[in-house]
């Protein structure tokens, strides 16, 4: 009796180390497919030229191109969760990796503007599901006092693959040609499916708190989207999210270059800056409301953070390259306290509805992030001036200060929706006490 207990113990001990590995593999492919995500959204950044030069556009068609990305993504995220929550992570991400993978070889083969923004909608179509897979995987595999820190682990993802996409990219177009670089990246795609159907499970750990049994039904939905504090956290991720993804993503590396006189190298390795304060600053945010709680403080604390960095980057001219840096780094340490609001959206639903809400939120991200891009670019072809480079339009530096004059107006609007987001949350917690006591 006394060896069949010690089996036993060492059976469910060597399971639960089995799960653990499992877990950790599955999180980490997870994160991969974010990185993937980040060097396909910002890889636009790094060839503007050379895609207004080979599909004969200016910036308004620029910003359209690279904003079939985030039309098709819009789509896709408003089933994304829903799917995940009712098919699960395994099959359905190895399924979009494929799809990005192909919309990102069509992208490099295309001749042709159409063609092209059908491969750059396909890249969104695949990339809409990473976000999401990663963080109901978070979820649902691991303990929930450790989903503010994983969650705080997304920028991280974001800063590897948003600076792979800016530096190294930025040197294999400028070796390789923009067409062959895309090339290479399709392949990458194609590696990371393969491992992620190799080795995901949707097998969820004993100690998540979902029971096997539920099921997710249009009821539980409906629920989610009827909920206020849902839709305020939607906007306010949007609005804080959308001036580093427009900024660091596709006009940036131009207005430094017309700014300060930069290489597109030079320039590229200056943003991949605020990427890296994105991926450093995630996880300092997220162990500090983990340790002292209030999250919308910490949240507070980063908008005021990002918004005076970009009013310094925008409107203080001659910066030194030693501040330049300081105020890119820190543009990308203050935002990414947003991803907070994923961790406050679980806290207020159903855990199995995790997939759903997460990708509600991501939908304000992709709102922004196309309606944004392109009307940046259609205020840069208002004050151009008719001068060309390589038959591609130049923009001076104060018609870049003009259109980004959006992006402090996001971030003053984001801080105003948060505010409301906690008044909304207190009368939401006096009418459930009020509830309990009755």
């Amino acid at each position: 009796m006394k060896a069949d207990s010690l089996g036993m113990a060492q059976y469910q001990q060597d399971n639960t180390q089995g799960q653990s590995r499992l877990a950790w593999l599955a999180i980490a492919l997870c994160a991969c497919f974010l990185f993937y995500k980040y060097v396909l959204q910002v890889s636009p950044s790094v060839m503007t030229n050379d895609l207004m030069e080979s599909f004969h556009i200016h910036g308004a068609g620029l910003g359209n191109l690279a904003a079939t990305f985030f039309y098709s993504y819009l789509i896709i995220q408003i089933f994304s969760g829903p799917l995940l929550d009712r098919f699960g992570a395994r099959y359905i991400g190895s399924l979009a990796l494929l799809i990005s993978a192909l919309g990102t070889w069509l992208f490099a083969q295309a001749d042709q503007l159409l063609w092209a923004e059908i491969g750059r909608a396909l890249m969104g179509v695949g990339v809409a599901f990473a976000t999401v897979t990663y963080l109901k995987v978070a979820a649902t595999w691991f303990d929930a006092r450790r989903f503010a820190l994983l969650s705080g682990l997304v920028p991280t993802a974001v800063m590897i693959g948003a600076v792979f996409g800016q530096v190294p990219l930025a040197h294999v177009v400028a070796s390789e040609g923009w067409r062959r670089s895309l090339e290479l990246c399709a392949i990458l795609g194609v590696i990371f499916a393969v491992l992620f159907l190799l080795f995901v499970r949707d097998k969820k750990n004993h100690s998540s708190v979902i029971d096997d049994t539920q099921q997710v039904n249009w009821q539980d939905i409906i629920s989610v989207l009827k909920r206020p504090a849902n839709w305020l956290l939607t906007l306010y991720s949007g609005l804080a999210f959308a001036p580093l993804a427009v900024f660091a993503g596709l006009w940036g590396n131009p207005f430094l270059v017309a700014s300060y006189q930069l290489t597109t190298a030079d320039a590229a390795s200056l943003t991949s800056l605020v990427f890296i304060g994105l991926g450093v600053g995630g996880p300092i945010f997220g162990a500090l409301a983990d340790y002292f709680g209030k999250r919308t403080l910490w949240m507070f604390l980063g908008g005021f953070v990002t918004l005076a960095s970009v009013l310094c980057l925008l409107y203080c001219l001659g910066l030194h390259s030693t501040l330049l840096s300081i105020l890119m780094f820190l543009f990308g340490f203050g935002t990414s306290a947003f991803m907070l609001g994923f961790a406050m959206a679980k806290d207020m639903n159903s855990l199995l509805l995790a997939g759903t809400v997460v990708a509600m939120i991501n939908t304000g991200d992709a709102i922004l992030g196309a309606v944004t891009e392109p009307l940046v670019g259609y205020v840069l072809d208002l004050g151009w001036h008719g001068q060309e480079l390589n038959h591609s339009p130049v923009f001076s530096m104060q018609d870049y200060m003009y259109a980004f004059s959006l992006l402090p107006v996001y971030l003053i609007l984001s801080l105003l929706f948060l505010f409301w987001i906690t008044k909304v949350m207190k009368k939401e917690d006096k009418k459930e006490n009020l509830v309990i006591f009755k």
